[in-house]
């Protein structure tokens, strides 16, 4: 077991976090993986489980981007229907990573509520409940008066009803993916931070290798994970992704007395109740995007979305620099130069502090008698999204070897495990226990009529 604890790792994950994870770069590998979130950890972790030799390199900090920044949700609750057997599988691993880390994913059973406050709001989550039962959740309604009673009457907002998970859960991701790291490295992963992978040494359409900022590293098979830097790095090597990325911001309150532990949503605020004793806060749905060069060229793919999403969007007419789809940002580079995944070690968007300040007042709504929350930190993440709201977990047909494995859409850490155990069978070439249809890659290129996914 690894020994580790919540308070070893309990602050928010910077690029002035130490560096903990600098194993020597080996000269050959089976399988080199491209970025440490919470996919590319649980894929090593995996891989290691399998005894493949498997190396993991990280631009900047494991988990320092947006596996570090959400809101610490472990559900199936409101999933995409493709996605919710691969998420029930998901709480079962993090239940046993956490044993396995001593308590240090901080994975605790407290149910997901999403909740409506008018009549039309309550019609759209009654429609969830059909998947629910087919794949055998606890998922139920709730009727006003249930809500009211969740809260314990500590809440003076008056929702018209709700749906719930019971057996959902929450983690806490400044500490998961960081204990999960050292859990993989025990069992013989390699995982080396500051160490960007520049560009993929291709010969005959075949992956021979990687060339990252400190050496080449031999290898048959590559997994892209690189979150919001998934499309540039694919897009130097010609391959198509039509991800962007969306900023979403999050506050963490004080300590405060405790309304409810669920994770919890409504049309307008999604807070949960965190092991420290205050909450985790964030606006439901609402984000900023930057325009950039991807964002126009997949523009018309982004439509439907982009009707159902708009009111909750808060554009940006470009991207900061360094960002992924910057302006000025290089499409393509050479092995022996540095690379934009140098230039930003660690992905940092500034917060929206307007979200944060109606994080604030929407809380102070709900719940009266504890009032404004004194707002302790506030940060920002960039998810990595799809036109569909979907993953891509797929090969690519046009490079033997490489895996993507990206666009998660803000649904990652929940669903990390699930995910990481079917991208190493893939890699594995072993049989796949779920049917992976809806997360291809060709379904952008082969005419299929994209359908959209829940967006939270």
């Amino acid at each position: 077991m690894v020994r580790l604890t919540m308070t070893q790792t309990s602050s928010r994950i910077t690029i002035d976090t130490p560096i903990r994870f600098r194993d020597f770069l080996p000269e050959q590998s089976e399988v080199v993986i491209i970025g440490a979130g919470v996919i590319g950890i649980f894929t090593a972790l995996y891989l290691a489980r399998m005894g493949k030799c498997v190396f993991v390199c990280e631009k900047g900090r494991v988990a320092g981007e947006q596996s570090s920044r959400n809101w610490g949700w472990i559900r199936t609750h409101g999933r995409d229907e493709a996605e919710v057997p691969i998420a029930s599988e998901a709480g079962r691993l993090w239940r046993e990573v956490d044993t396995e880390t001593n308590g240090a994913c901080g994975v605790k059973q407290i149910g997901t509520v999403y909740l409506a406050s008018s009549d039309s709001e309550m019609e759209e989550l009654v429609k969830w409940l059909p998947i629910a039962e087919n794949y055998g959740l606890d998922t139920r309604a709730l009727s006003a008066s249930e809500v009211q009673d969740l809260f314990a009457g500590g809440s003076t907002h008056r929702w018209v009803g709700g749906t719930c998970t019971m057996s959902d859960y929450r983690g806490e991701p400044w500490t998961a993916v960081p204990a999960v790291a050292e859990l993989a490295r025990a069992v013989g992963a390699g995982i080396r931070e500051n160490c960007a992978v520049r560009v993929l040494d291709i010969a005959a359409g075949r992956i021979q290798g990687v060339i990252t900022e400190e050496g080449r590293i031999k290898c048959e098979q590559v997994v892209l994970a690189g979150g919001a830097w998934s499309s540039l790095f694919a897009h130097c090597h010609g391959i198509q992704l039509p991800q962007l990325s969306i900023r979403a911001t999050v506050a963490q309150t004080a300590p405060a007395p405790e309304v409810s532990q669920f994770n919890c949503c409504d049309e307008e605020l999604a807070w949960r109740r965190r092991a420290d004793g205050g909450y985790t806060l964030a606006r439901t749905g609402h984000h900023g995007f930057f325009l950039g060069p991807d964002a126009f060229r997949h523009f018309w793919k982004y439509m439907p979305v982009v009707r159902r999403e708009w009111r909750k969007t808060n554009p940006r007419l470009a991207s900061p620099h360094g960002y992924p789809d910057g302006w000025r940002t290089p499409r393509k580079w050479e092995p022996d130069e540095q690379s934009p995944l140098e230039d930003t070690r660690v992905l940092e968007p500034m917060a929206d502090r307007s979200y944060v300040t109606q994080m604030g007042n929407l809380f102070a709504e709900r719940f009266q008698s504890i009032g404004r929350p004194n707002i302790l930190d506030s940060w920002a993440g960039m998810i990595d999204t799809m036109p569909d709201v979907v993953p891509v977990i797929d090969r690519v047909p046009t490079v033997e070897g490489m895996i993507i494995a990206t666009g998660m859409s803000g649904h990652g850490f929940g669903i990390g495990p699930g995910f990481g155990r079917v991208i190493a069978d893939i890699v594995a070439g072993y049989s796949l226990d779920h049917d992976m249809t809806r997360f291809r890659l060709s379904r952008f290129t082969d005419g299929s009529k994209l359908v959209v996914g829940s967006s939270y």
